[in-house]
């Protein structure tokens, strides 16, 4: 896997290692993926109710658009209530469909990536403990709190998957933030970025975020891709990471 070019190659890479993690996330949290004519869904009934996690990506709209009903079905008989379909915003065609199909936008996070060389890291600060360890139920918790989910509906990554690395943040011994880095090729992608209110405004995030590229690029990896939302942009910005359009996350709930 080479270094992009151009921007369209960028957000290719963005998008191309999103359905392997997507295939970690639902096969460690107890689900599956269905995978059919090149449309990719991640089907977790451990949370039937965050279409985030019951996510699907394409790479043809119209393949896409002739899956709705099948993908409603597959989704339905799994006992989960809500999914999302990650639509670049340049790609008018299967938003038009969608909607016309009964889906809402959900949120516009940025598809964001870089050279893993080009990382501006904050100056570290000694009163943070960074230890990288397989906490997923801990990281699972603090993503929670984090972004407002009620208890139990952020499902927890069981075993120790080798593709994926994740980092806590503690201060006076309490943990206070995460990160998980996915590897895809040479890329690494950030995943799991949260910090609990008591340790948000002090560069938490962006600090464990750095340790992660850091370890990343010692692992011989090129380069880094992630999905921000409205409240980490300014944070991967400062990073390094520039900025590829949005990926507009188009929802279908069921009632």
């Amino acid at each position: 896997m080479s270094v992009p070019t151009d921007d369209a190659a960028w957000l290719d890479l963005v998008r191309s290692s999103m359905p392997p993690f997507w295939r970690l996330l639902a096969e460690g949290c107890g689900g599956w993926v269905h995978d059919e004519d090149e449309v990719f869904a991640a089907i977790v009934p451990a949370s039937p109710r965050r279409s985030f996690f019951n996510s699907v990506l394409y790479s043809d709209p119209e393949r896409l658009l002739g899956r709705l009903d099948s993908l409603a079905e597959a989704y339905a008989d799994a006992g989960v209530t809500a999914w999302t379909v990650w639509v670049p915003e340049a790609d008018t065609g299967a938003i038009e469909g969608l909607e016309a199909a009964g889906h809402r936008l959900d949120a516009t996070p940025t598809a964001m990536a870089m050279p893993i060389g080009d990382l501006r890291a904050p100056a570290p600060d000694p009163e943070l403990e960074i230890r990288e360890e397989p906490g997923y139920e801990l990281v699972s918790q603090m993503n929670e709190v984090a972004y407002g989910f009620a208890p139990g509906d952020f499902p927890v990554i069981t075993g120790d998957p080798a593709a994926m690395r994740t980092y806590i943040g503690y201060r006076d011994g309490e943990p206070i933030g995460c990160a998980g880095a996915f590897t895809h090729g040479t890329d690494c992608e950030l995943v799991y970025v949260a910090v609990l209110p008591e340790g948000r405004g002090r560069g938490v995030s962006a600090r464990l975020c750095a340790r992660a590229l850091a370890d990343a690029r010692e692992q011989g990896l090129q380069t880094t891709t992630l999905q921000a939302t409205k409240l980490g942009y300014p944070v991967y910005e400062r990073l390094g990471y520039r900025d590829y359009g949005e990926l507009q996350m188009w929802e279908r709930r069921a009632g």
